[in-house]
C-alpha cells in the first residue's frame, strides 16, 4: 500500500523540479531545448492523472467505510489511530491534487514557450520580408 504513495511522492517531486527548471531564467536556446525535452516526456507522464484519480477514489472509499471513533467507548489508542488515519488521508489527498496540478502547470508552461517560439519565428519571417 505504501509503495503507491512513495511513487506518487517521487512523481510530484519530479514534476515540481521540472516546473522550477522551466521557470528559471535561462538563455533562449537552452530554454527551448529544455522545453522540447520536457514536451517529449509529457505524453507518457499523463498517466499520473488517472493514477491520482484512482488513489482519490480509494481514499474516498476508505473514508466512507472507516469505523468512527468518536464515542466514549473508544480508548485513547484507538482515538489516536483514527486521527492518524484521518491526517494521512488528508495528506494523500493533497498529494494527489498536487500531482495533477503540477502536471497541468508543466503542460501549460511548455505550451507557453512553444507559442513564444512560434511567434518569434513569425516575427523573424516578417522582418526578412
Amino acid at each position: 500500500m505504501a509503495l503507491q504513495w512513495i511513487i506518487l511522492t517521487y512523481v510530484v517531486a519530479a514534476e515540481a523540479a521540472v516546473a522550477l527548471l522551466l521557470t528559471l531564467p535561462a538563455p533562449n536556446v537552452l530554454k527551448f531545448r529544455i522545453v522540447s525535452l520536457v514536451s517529449l516526456i509529457l505524453q507518457p507522464a499523463i498517466g499520473i492523472v488517472p493514477f491520482a484519480a484512482f488513489q482519490l477514489l480509494d481514499i474516498y472509499w476508505k473514508n466512507e467505510h472507516r469505523m468512527m471513533c468518536t464515542s466514549e467507548t473508544c480508548t485513547a489508542t484507538e482515538r489516536d489511530r483514527y486521527e492518524k488515519a484521518i491526517y494521512k488521508s488528508q495528506r494523500n489527498v493533497i498529494l494527489c491534487a498536487a500531482g495533477c496540478f503540477l502536471y497541468w502547470c508543466v503542460y501549460r508552461l511548455c505550451n507557453y514557450y512553444k507559442e513564444i517560439q512560434r511567434l518569434e519565428e513569425v516575427v523573424k519571417k516578417k522582418k526578412e520580408e
